[in-house]
């Protein structure tokens, strides 16, 4: 079983942008899931903030709102700008800013980028991140976070007929926990559609892996059009 590691006090920060935030999330999730791909250019990154799959809420930015957000993030030493290439490209510094191990990463990132989730479904969609043990290794590392000084997680009431309580990072600041508490959105997920949880979960699995092998294929192509000098906005337009 995992067990938390010791890590110093993180840095005070101010509460992050929901864009802040996604960006931040995305940079980690691609590092470990496209890692040939990694720093990312911002057209690629962009393309992870308005990813339609494994994001809650889906968003829709642009290039330039993204840049923006970048260079506030800059600031904060949370996003650097990597200089070994042409185009520019860009990675996190989260880990060593709030001084957090990997694991406590893996599920800040998944709190990022698909809101709150029980203990069992961070361990579900961490995965490619981190492999834990066990729920009991995720809470562990749930219930460091949230006694940190500031709190970086927060355990919600338990919403009308669901079984276990889900967590939500505090990244972007406090959460309402009274709008979570009739928020039961995923509970009736395999009743209403006629699969169990571990059949949902396991489709669930499948369209996350198939969505980053995807995304992984057009940073490969961007990468390679790049340093061809081709332009592949023109050459869509000319199809």
């Amino acid at each position: 079983m995992n067990t938390p590691a010791e890590a110093s006090s993180p840095r005070a920060l101010r509460a992050l942008t929901p864009l802040e935030a996604r960006i931040v999330g995305v940079l980690i999730e691609k590092q470990h899931t496209v890692p040939d791909t990694y720093p990312l250019s911002l057209n690629s990154l962009t393309s992870g903030c308005n990813q339609k799959t494994a994001r809650a809420p889906v968003m829709n930015v642009s290039e330039a709102e993204v840049l923006s957000a970048i260079e506030d993030l800059k600031h904060l030493s949370l996003v650097f700008e990597g200089s070994s290439s042409r185009v520019p490209r860009f990675e996190h510094n989260l880990n060593r800013v709030l001084g957090i191990p990997t694991q406590a990463v893996a599920l800040l990132t998944v709190l990022l980028l698909r809101g709150a989730q029980t203990a069992a479904e961070l361990r579900l969609n961490s995965a490619r991140l981190h492999g834990f043990a066990d729920v009991s290794s995720v809470e562990a590392f749930l219930a460091e976070l949230a006694e940190r000084e500031p709190p970086l997680v927060i355990k919600l009431p338990r919403a009308p007929g669901a079984r276990e309580n889900r967590w939500m990072h505090l990244l972007c600041g406090e959460v309402s926990v009274a709008s979570y508490e009739s928020d039961d959105s995923g509970a009736g997920v395999s009743s209403a559609s006629g699969i169990s949880n571990a059949d949902y979960e396991s489709l669930r699995a499948e369209q996350q892996r198939l969505a980053d092998e995807v995304a992984r294929l057009q940073m490969l192509v961007e990468r390679m059009a790049s340093e061809l000098g081709i332009s592949i906005e023109k050459l869509a337009d000319e199809e």
